[in-house]
């Protein structure tokens, strides 16, 4: 049984650690904009186990001309139950709270072995990769939501 659901800021930072920086320091997967005005963490879980998490935060992109814009930060899910639509869930969850909110897109700074997941879910490459020490190389990618 999955449960998709709002979750806490602090909720998301194991999660974070061990899956997108398990080389660094827990506080390096503790984002200022955890809490900032209008963030909020959503997470999916089997059974009770939290298995998948992402961070929405309203983070202007000045490569966007639209000034109602969400960033996407810090997706991970739990490896044994990747591809079995537990992210997908995630992000579907808070499309909804951001379209409510009249949020005209979502963007994110994802890592290139994923950037076809996010292609999958509607989001399309913006500018070229860049790296992002020290995880590596990146690329944005935005998906439009109005």
């Amino acid at each position: 049984m999955l449960e998709v659901k709002k979750i806490e800021a602090e909720m998301t930072y194991e999660l974070r650690h061990s899956i997108l920086r398990p080389h660094q320091p827990m506080e390096a997967s503790m984002y200022e904009s955890d809490h900032e005005n209008g963030s909020f963490h959503v997470g999916a879980f089997y059974y009770g186990r939290l298995i998948s998490t992402a961070s929405f935060c309203a983070m202007l992109n000045p490569e966007f001309s639209s000034e109602k814009q969400y960033r996407l930060r810090a997706m991970a899910t739990v490896g044994e139950f990747r591809k079995r639509g537990a992210g997908r869930e995630v992000v579907n969850y808070a499309e909804s709270i951001l379209q409510i909110k009249d949020i005209e897109l979502l963007w994110c700074m994802g890592r290139t072995n994923v950037q076809g997941y996010y292609e999958r879910l509607g989001f399309k490459q913006h500018g070229e990769v860049f790296d992002y020490p020290p995880i590596g190389p990146h690329i944005v990618m935005v998906k439009k939501l109005l």
